[in-house]
C-alpha cells in the first residue's frame, strides 16, 4: 500500500495492511464506498454463516445474540453507553420518529442540498416550517424559534463536513435540539457523546455492513422523542410482549428500536468487528492520505473540487457524465449533482488514486 498511512505505523502498518488484504479482493478499482462499501471476508462468512443456520431450522438465538453486539460496538464508536443506541433499518425510519415528536408549526432548519432521508420526513408532516439555508450558514442561521436543526455530519453528494462544535452551541444558545445523520462519517471520523442530541447512522458505507441496519443515538432521558413505531421489539421483555399493546416498554433507547433484519446484523456483527481491530484514526489518516492524493493530481489536470477538506468524499464539478466511461474501464465512481465523485476507503491503495488520474487525463 505504498505508506500512504501517515503516523507511527511501523508495526501497527503491517498489521493494517494485512489485515485489510485478509479481507478484500475487489475486481475493479473501487472508489464508491459514499454509495456502498465493500464487504470483508469474515461478513460474508457471517452472513452464510447465518443463512444456514436458518435453513436448517436452528434456534435463532444467535441472531438476536448479533444485534446486541452491534448495538455495543455502534455504542465505543460513538462514545456513548449502549443504553443510548436504538437498532433499526434506515434513517428516514428514525428521521420520521424526530419528525413525530414536534408540535405543529415547530421549525426545522435543514441544509440545502442534503439527503433525502434526512429531510423529508419533516416536508411530510406538512405542519411543519421547514427552512433550508446553505451549509456554510447553518449555524448562523439558527433563530429563536427554531425547534430542531437537521443536518448531515458529512455532505453525501460532494463530503464537505459540517462543524459540529459550532452548530452545537449555537443551537443550544436558542434551546433547539439538533438530529445527526453520521451515515457518511461513522467509521472514518471520530464521534463524540455531545455532538448532537440525536444522531443517525446507516451501516452498509464506511462501517462495511450489508444493508438493512441502522442506530439511532438518543438523550438519557430520550428527548422528545415517542416511540410511536415501538412493536414486540420495543418492550421491556420482547417475548412476553408478542401479543396485545406492550405492557412496558424498554427502560433503555431499545423502545426505539425496529424489529431486526438478522441476516443485516449477523454479518455488521463482523464488519464492526475488523473497524474496531483497525481503528477508526488510522483508518482516517489512511483514506484522507488518498483523498488528497487524488486533490493534488487534479489539481496538475487544472480541475478544481469542491471544497471538502478533511473528508475522504470528493466532487468534481462537470465530469459526472464520464461515470459510465470509467465503469466500462473497471473504475468505479458516482454520478452526483452532475459532479464526478469519489470516495477512498481503506481499501484503496495510491495504484487506485493513480489509475483514476491516469483516465481522467485521457
Amino acid at each position: 500500500m505504498d505508506g500512504e498511512i501517515p503516523g507511527p505505523h511501523s508495526g501497527p502498518m503491517e498489521t493494517f495492511e494485512n489485515l485489510v488484504r485478509a479481507e478484500f479482493a475487489p475486481k475493479n478499482t473501487y472508489l464508491n464506498t459514499a454509495s456502498n462499501a465493500l464487504l470483508p471476508a469474515r461478513t460474508v462468512a457471517a452472513l452464510q454463516d447465518a443463512v444456514r443456520l436458518r435453513a436448517e431450522g436452528r434456534a435463532l438465538d444467535p441472531l438476536f445474540a448479533d444485534v446486541e453486539a452491534c448495538r455495543a460496538a455502534y455504542a465505543r464508536l460513538a462514545g456513548v453507553p449502549a443504553e443510548r443506541v436504538a437498532a433499526g433499518a434506515t434513517v428516514a425510519l428514525y428521521t420520521s420518529l424526530v419528525a413525530a415528536s414536534l408540535p405543529p408549526g415547530a421549525e426545522v432548519l435543514t441544509a440545502e442540498g442534503d439527503f433525502s432521508s434526512v429531510l423529508n420526513p419533516f416536508h411530510a408532516r406538512g405542519d411543519l416550517k421547514v427552512r433550508a439555508v446553505p451549509l456554510e450558514r447553518l449555524a448562523e442561521s439558527v433563530r429563536p424559534g427554531t425547534a430542531l436543526v437537521a443536518v448531515s455530519a458529512v455532505q453525501s453528494a460532494d463530503g464537505r463536513i459540517t462543524d459540529l462544535a459550532v452548530l452545537r452551541e449555537a443551537a443550544r444558545g436558542h434551546g433547539a435540539r439538533t438530529y445527526v445523520d453520521f451515515s457518511q462519517a461513522a467509521g472514518w471520523l471520530p464521534m463524540a457523546a455531545d455532538d448532537c442530541d440525536y444522531g443517525v447512522s446507516i451501516t452498509f458505507k464506511w462501517l462495511l455492513g450489508p444493508h438493512g441496519a441502522a442506530f439511532l443515538v438518543v438523550p438519557e432521558d430520550f428527548g422528545d422523542l415517542t416511540p410511536v413505531q415501538a412493536g414486540w421489539v420495543a418492550g421491556e421483555n420482547p417475548w412476553e410482549s408478542c401479543y396485545g399493546p406492550v405492557p412496558e416498554l424498554a427502560r433503555s433507547a431499545r423502545r426505539f428500536d425496529s424489529s431486526p433484519a438478522l441476516f443485516d446484523y449477523a454479518g455488521l456483527r463482523a464488519s464492526l468487528e475488523l473497524v474496531e481491530e483497525l481503528g477508526v484514526d488510522t483508518v482516517r489518516a489512511h483514506d484522507l492520505a488518498l483523498a488528497d492524493r487524488f486533490r493534488a493530481g487534479l489539481a496538475t489536470l487544472g480541475r478544481t473540487p469542491v471544497p471538502s477538506p478533511g473528508s475522504p468524499i470528493v466532487s468534481v464539478p462537470g465530469l459526472g457524465c464520464l461515470q459510465p466511461e470509467l465503469a466500462e474501464a473497471g473504475i468505479a465512481v458516482s454520478n452526483r449533482a452532475g459532479n464526478l465523485r469519489a470516495s477512498f476507503h481503506l481499501y484503496n491503495t495510491a495504484a487506485d488514486v493513480d489509475r483514476l488520474l491516469d483516465a481522467l487525463s485521457g
